[in-house]
């Protein structure tokens, strides 16, 4: 049943004053602070009917309502207005992402520390899938015999590295012309083209004897590939347990046991990018959220481009007691910034 005029607006009230004390909301304190123009009598009226039609619970006996999860999504779909960023907190995240960033990594670590700062809340920067960049450069570093920093450098300005085994009678010097002469075969060429079989052939060219050589190609060819696998930058993780949702030692180390596992996040958000591929932003509440460990939190994300492709993720997990609209403009704003590097960090790396 859909709620009437009143019943929206007692649950927007209920739910502004909570995110704001997070108390139980009280039927006399409406009154003292809404201008309902009725009883308090027809006030407690209408939390009940609410709190029936399961808009509202009652932690405790004698205490005042809560938001259910099903409130929350009541509000976001069709109570909340999402208000525009003031020119002073807009220009106070331009002046944090807008520095000349030569590499996308750089530029997604500060968007998501940027909205963490804001919110208050953990953010997240999950970065785009790289097939269509290229390899810039491989480099091979000996840490000590037996173990090497594989270093791998994309178009895109991504840097990732492995430490891998190898055998420890290959000397640094056999190493250094093996990761010169993989550079100098596949530098320029496409992740989505690179091979066992094309790092081998490339590979060759060092004239490092070919038992030797089909030692370490394999970790090659693994490094280069895994730098397109989906990394994410979280920020803010500390910042929960400030909140009273997490003051219980359980619901915190249940909240930080997921989000230090690592995938979990970065593949769940990376499903909701692809189911919700047109939305501006996606919210997910409570039990909407399908991790162990979320059901207190809610999970706002959003998408940023290349041009008029959907490249990653930005987003933020906090209560569902959050400031939505504040939540939403911010990360809008965010994106529209990170939207604007994208573009100028393609024209720099000749595309992704």
């Amino acid at each position: 049943m859909p709620l009437d005029q009143r019943k929206k607006q007692i649950l927007q009230a209920i739910v502004d004053d909570y995110v704001s004390t997070a108390e139980p909301v009280a039927s006399n304190s409406l009154i003292q602070r809404h201008d309902f123009r009725v009883s308090s009598a027809t006030v407690r009226n209408e939390m009940a009917d609410l709190e029936q039609m399961g808009y509202l619970e009652q932690p405790h006996t004698s205490s005042g309502r809560v938001p259910s999860d099903k409130g929350y999504r009541e509000y976001v779909d069709s109570l909340m207005r999402v208000d525009q960023l003031s020119d002073e907190e807009g220009e106070q995240i331009k002046s944090r992402l807008s520095d000349s960033f030569d590499e996308l990594a750089g530029l997604l670590k500060k968007a998501s520390s940027t909205l963490s700062e804001q919110t208050g809340f953990v953010s997240l920067a999950l970065t785009p899938r790289l097939r269509k960049s290229y390899l810039k450069q491989l480099k091979m570093m000996m840490i000590e015999p037996g173990k090497v920093l594989v270093v791998v450098v994309l178009s895109a300005g991504i840097v990732k590295d492995r430490l891998v085994r190898i055998p420890d009678y290959l000397t640094p010097e056999q190493l250094s012309l093996i990761s010169n002469s993989i550079e100098s075969g596949l530098s320029g060429k496409p992740l989505e083209e690179i091979t066992l079989v094309t790092v081998a052939s490339a590979a060759k060219e060092s004239q490092v004897p070919e038992s030797l050589l089909n030692q370490i190609l394999y970790e090659a060819y693994t490094a280069i590939k895994q730098a397109d696998n989906l990394e994410l930058y979280m920020d803010g993780t500390n910042r929960m347990l400030s909140l009273p949702e997490f003051s219980n030692i359980s619901k915190a180390r249940s909240l930080f046991d997921t989000l230090a596992t690592d995938g979990i996040v970065s593949g769940y958000v990376n499903e909701l990018s692809m189911d919700n591929e047109r939305a501006t932003y996606m919210i997910r509440i409570g039990q909407e959220i399908s991790i162990e460990g979320l059901s207190d939190c809610s999970f706002v994300t959003t998408t940023y481009n290349v041009g008029d492709r959907i490249a990653g993720n930005i987003g933020v997990i906090g209560p569902k007691r959050m400031e939505y609209s504040k939540v939403i403009s911010q990360i809008s704003f965010v994106r529209e910034v990170i939207n604007n590097q994208m573009n100028r960090l393609k024209e720099l790396n000749g595309g992704f």
